[in-house]
């Protein structure tokens, strides 16, 4: 088995963004280089911050769980594990529902409250990542959280369906110690914020691989005009997918490229294919769920551009859901929503396979080497022999600087 109305001041940078002028919301030596900053070329016009928190109300937290070191003692670790969350209205309306649908590309993997919302139309809550052997008390920390909010009334949620997905660390975590605790998922929930994401080796993507390189957090983000409207589509994810041969960025061969010290390499009868991959897709376009739906499939697309194939040990399952019509979910009486027509998606269906490309290399990038339970490890993509193997292609572009 294997992250409200957008305010003036954002609007205004992003038009300043869409003109081509460099908009920094930190200094650049506050954070690590992603993959545009080392040259690797990609298509479309990333929002302000290139992450899911550039649709606006968008909030993503972490707990990052590292400990202890040496032969694995189940129970004690060594520990690298965590929680991701991604609140689609942040903390303060998370009572809110979005219009959501949701796609298994391959079922090796777990996500749970799909079923209510594929019959219900409707995302109620944050959505929640951590290990394969976590989901249980991730699920029940959520519902507990979401009754200590005395919303939406003093009695609390009569029920709940909270939605948690994993994919599985166990090649560095000591994943049958049972680490993650409620109060790691409370934690997480409370430090959910917008603003810059972290990315590699954080919360839930702590102990990940990808690509038989150190995977972990990957995300990014796509402006798109429509008339004269900006709508901005974010994706974050979490890989712990895929064999080294399979690696490919902006069309290039990298994993046949670097061929040495895949992880998995000192273990018997595996196949090319670990892991599982997590999506969450975001957007602010009015979105219906059956054209969310049709965002969710268009990830494999984005996938695939990676080397993806989707081996039967994969679990590749994504997430799609809409801020717009904060009002369509009603109880009683008649709601209204809009939505765009059908012939006006092409636009967004390329924003997701490009932002679901650009996340897997971001989170690679950002990664670093680990070492894990019994000495197991998993070694960072190396920038630079990325780079020499761009230049051979001559697919490398001039680093970007945000």
């Amino acid at each position: 088995m294997n992250v409200r109305p957008a305010i003036s001041v954002l609007t205004a940078l992003l038009v300043v963004a869409w003109l081509g002028a460099p908009v920094s919301a930190q200094p650049e030596s506050a954070r690590k280089p992603r993959a545009r900053d080392i040259g690797v070329p990609f298509d479309g016009i990333p929002g302000l911050l290139n992450a899911i928190t550039d649709v606006a109300g968008v909030e993503v937290g972490y707990t990052t769980l590292i400990s202890g070191e040496g032969r694995l003692i189940v129970g004690q670790g060594p520990v690298r594990t965590g929680v991701t969350a991604i609140l689609p209205r942040g903390k303060d309306s998370v009572d809110i529902p979005v219009f959501a649908g949701w796609f298994s590309q391959n079922g090796n993997g777990e996500m749970t409250g799909t079923t209510w919302i594929e019959e219900s139309g409707f995302l109620e809550g944050p959505v929640m990542i951590t290990n394969t052997h976590s989901v249980g008390v991730v699920h029940d920390a959520v519902i507990r959280w979401r009754v200590a909010q005395g919303r939406p009334d003093a009695s609390g949620y009569w029920w709940s369906l909270p939605v948690v997905a994993e994919t599985w660390d166990g090649w560095l975590n000591d994943i049958n110690g049972f680490h993650v605790k409620a109060e790691h998922a409370f934690q997480t929930l409370e430090a959910a914020a917008g603003g810059r994401v972290a990315e590699g080796n954080v919360g839930g993507g702590t102990g990940m691989i990808c690509y038989g390189f150190k995977g972990g957090i990957g995300t990014s983000s796509r402006a798109i005009k429509l008339s004269a409207t900006t709508y901005i589509v974010g994706v974050l994810l979490q890989a712990n997918f895929g064999g080294r041969s399979q690696l490919t960025v902006a069309g290039v061969p990298v994993g046949r490229e670097i061929p040495d010290s895949p992880a998995y390499s000192g273990l018997p009868g595996v196949s090319s294919e670990q892991g599982s991959v997590i999506v969450v897709v975001a957007t602010d376009a009015p979105l219906l769920p059956h054209q969310l739906k049709r965002l969710a499939r268009r990830v494999t697309m984005g996938l695939a551009r990676t080397g993806s194939v989707s081996g039967n040990g994969s679990g590749d399952l994504f997430v799609a859901f809409s801020t717009a019509n904060a009002g369509a979910y009603r109880p009683d009486g008649l709601a209204q929503a809009q939505l765009l027509g059908n012939d006006q998606l092409d636009p967004i269906f390329t924003a997701v396979v490009q932002a679901t490309e650009e996340s897997v290399v971001n989170a690679l990038v950002a990664a670093e080497t680990m070492t894990g339970q019994s000495g197991h490890r998993a070694v960072a993509l190396p920038h630079d022999r990325l780079r020499d193997a761009l230049g051979r292609y001559n697919r490398l572009a001039h680093p970007e600087h945000h």
